[in-house]
């Protein structure tokens, strides 16, 4: 018979060499050598950014400093208010205009006679004078009015928005386009004269014109054949639509005739700024 194997007598684990002193020594120098490399790197990062910061935040205050001038720049605007008073300053300005253009006609009126170039310019000028509308009209006109809705936006009926309560851009310029197709000799919008490249720019429920801000009611006034500027308005599509939204939602729409009424000169500029004439 085979005989069973005695088991390997158990021995125990050796224990872990201590290291030796000069081993012991190179690990502790580096351990204390880690640390310090990773506190002089970050020194030296330090060092290299509080500069570029403070640098930086100084021409950031010298940039507001001068952008500022002195004034809070973070003071609320009062939108109303500087609208009211851009308006004033472009009042002020064409009032001086217009002083400045009687000035210089009392001039021409008095040196014309005696010299022959500035006489030709004047028959010139005054035969343009009716076309450029820089004099001024008397005659029957015909007032149209156009207005906001009365009413809310919450008590439109379904499929109406409160873009349809306001009168817009193109409602003025139909007006004044179907006015024009029907021999306007001469037009007025709220206290303005127009000419036939005046534009009329609408800003929300404002209308810019010429540099003057207006609220509605929008008075479009023209003097012409009062018959035939009305068979205009009847017939023009645009006209024709902003009436179907004057059933539909309210808006305002008046048109009555003025027995005879006097137009100023036009003030504006007459040249082109986006368009050139073909010559």
């Amino acid at each position: 018979m085979k005989q069973d194997a005695e088991p390997p007598e158990a021995t125990e684990p050796p224990e872990p060499s201590e290291p030796s002193q000069p081993e012991q020594a190179k690990v502790e120098d580096a351990v204390e050598a880690a640390p310090a490399s990773s506190r002089s790197r970050r020194r030296l990062t330090w060092g290299l950014l509080v500069p570029v910061v403070m640098g930086a935040a100084g021409l950031m205050f010298a940039m507001s400093f001068q952008a500022a001038q002195g004034r809070d720049l973070r003071a609320d605007r009062d939108l109303p208010q500087l609208i009211m008073e851009g308006d004033a300053r472009v009042a002020e300005k064409a009032s001086a205009l217009d002083g400045l253009q009687k000035e210089v006609e009392a001039l021409t009126r008095t040196n014309a006679p005696t010299d022959d170039h500035l006489s030709s310019l004047t028959r010139a000028a005054d035969e343009l004078a009716a076309p450029a509308a820089t004099t001024k009209v008397r005659g029957a006109a015909l007032e149209v009015t156009l207005d906001d809705a009365k009413r809310t936006a919450d008590s439109l009926p379904d499929g109406f928005t409160a873009d349809d309560i306001v009168v817009h851009q193109q409602d003025v310029q139909g007006v004044v386009n179907a006015l024009w197709a029907s021999g306007a000799e001469a037009m007025m919008i709220q206290d303005q004269r127009v000419i036939s490249t005046s534009a009329v720019r609408c800003v929300g429920n404002t209308l810019i014109l010429q540099g003057r801000v207006y609220a509605p009611p929008y008075r479009i006034t023209a003097i012409g054949d009062i018959d035939r500027m009305e068979r205009g308005l009847d017939a023009d599509p645009s006209v024709t639509i902003y009436k179907q939204y004057v059933d539909a939602v309210g808006l305002g729409y008046g048109l009555h005739t003025i027995g005879s009424i006097e137009f100023p000169a036009y003030s504006g500029s007459v040249d082109f700024q986006y368009a050139s004439p073909i010559r």
